[in-house]
Parts: structure tokens; C-alpha cells; sequence
């Protein structure tokens, strides 16, 4: 395991404190959770704006549904005859 070193602001540190006090965790424990699930958090947008630009890249290029096609599917949610979702 890797050890970093982090100044942290005064206001910060008194919180993290109270943090570690409160779910009796360490503050080394609490840190690595922020950083992991900052990471993830990050990941996940990455990604999803990755697949953004891919869908405009598509729709750009006329890949896409047809709108009539998507309203009917969209009007059928709940129905009894519930629609199976668009194709390309």
C-alpha cells in the first residue's frame, strides 16, 4: 500500500474527526472511501459523456429512432399490450 501525504484545511480536519468518531472508522479509512468513491463518480461521468458524444455522433450521421415509432412505444408502458422497445 501506497502512503501519500495531504494537507488538509483545519475545518476540514475537525470534520474528518468527527466523521471517524461517528462511524468508529479511522480517518485513513474514511479518506481512501471519499477517494474511491470520488473516482468512481468521476468514471461513471467520463463514461457517460463518452456515450453522448457517440449518440450525437450517430444522429449526426441519421442513425436514430423514428419519432412515431418511439411515441407509440412510450404510449403502450402500463398498457396490456405494452410494446417491445423501437429498433433501428
Amino acid at each position: 500500500m501506497a502512503v501519500t501525504s495531504v494537507r488538509l484545511q483545519s475545518d476540514l480536519e475537525s470534520q474528518l474527526d468527527n466523521l471517524a468518531q461517528n462511524f468508529h472508522r479511522s480517518k485513513n479509512w474514511l479518506i481512501n472511501q471519499a477517494i474511491r468513491e470520488y473516482i468512481d463518480k468521476n468514471q461513471q461521468e467520463t463514461k457517460r459523456w463518452e456515450e453522448t458524444l457517440t449518440a450525437l455522433e450517430s444522429v449526426k450521421k441519421g442513425q436514430g429512432f423514428k419519432e412515431e415509432n418511439v411515441n407509440l412505444w412510450l404510449k403502450s408502458w402500463g398498457t396490456d399490450t405494452e410494446m417491445q422497445s423501437p429498433e433501428l
